[in-house]
């Protein structure tokens, strides 16, 4: 059985759907990358997913004992998030708030895999230094280590190198690409189609109406893989 099923969902605000009769499959250990123009609902499905919306139709069942509180999660950042006064470790170790039940004490465990994320991802050095200090690219694998501190089975990215320059954004496609071949589902919304190309194993491709569910070898014969090269694919959701 899949991770995550999506049978015949429509998607929408107050009643008004945005894209309809969405149905696609990610099983465990899939790199599954939703791509799409300005508007076709990405946003929606990623917090659908994440259970902050509801469906207006249809059906999304969840797997192998995954909760939705259980998915790491790494959204677009605000101004505000960049602005965090916080250290680098109490912004990594965040990330197991949802394990930790109604008592917010960290455990020695917890503790251990938060400094082994961090180094994992290169940032151990940077564990007291204060999160608002650091460069775009710092704060990505940051919050990249929060997002893996609340799960072991599913990432959900929300276009994680947005504002970031080409090296930095090529280091983090590869760091998140290591990641999924540890094991770790990876569900990731981005603008960029030549990277979800290179990197993602399956592509949902959304308008008002699917597009295209499936393989990224299928998809690159289509011809809305075609058209959304061309256009640059750089609309946002």
């Amino acid at each position: 059985m899949a991770l995550i099923n999506v049978s015949g969902v429509s998607l929408g605000y107050e009643g008004k759907p945005i894209v309809t009769d969405l149905n696609f499959s990610v099983n465990k250990g899939d790199y599954l990358c939703i791509v799409g123009e300005n508007g076709s609902g990405k946003s929606t499905l990623m917090k659908t997913l994440l259970g902050q919306k509801h469906v207006l139709s249809g059906k999304i069942e969840f797997s192998d004992g995954l909760k939705q509180n259980e998915i790491g999660y790494l959204p677009q950042q605000t101004e505000v998030q960049k602005d965090f006064p916080a250290s680098v470790k109490e912004v990594v170790l965040s990330g197991c708030l949802n394990s930790c039940g109604l008592r917010p004490i960290y455990s020695k465990e917890q503790k251990k895999q938060a400094a082994e994320i961090m180094e994992k991802l290169g940032i151990s050095d940077l564990a007291k230094k204060c999160y608002r200090e650091l460069s775009g690219g710092q704060q990505q694998r940051v919050l990249l280590a929060r997002a893996l501190c609340a799960t072991k089975k599913l990432l959900v990215l929300d276009e994680p190198v947005a504002g970031l320059d080409p090296v930095v954004t090529k280091n983090l496609y590869r760091l998140i690409s290591d990641i999924n071949k540890e094991g770790i589902t990876v569900i990731m919304v981005s603008h960029d189609i030549h990277a979800a190309i290179e990197f993602a194993s399956h592509i949902l491709h959304i308008g008002n109406k699917p597009l295209f569910f499936g393989t990224k070898e299928d998809y690159k014969n289509t011809d809305g893989c075609h058209c959304f090269i061309c256009d640059g694919g750089h609309e946002h959701d």
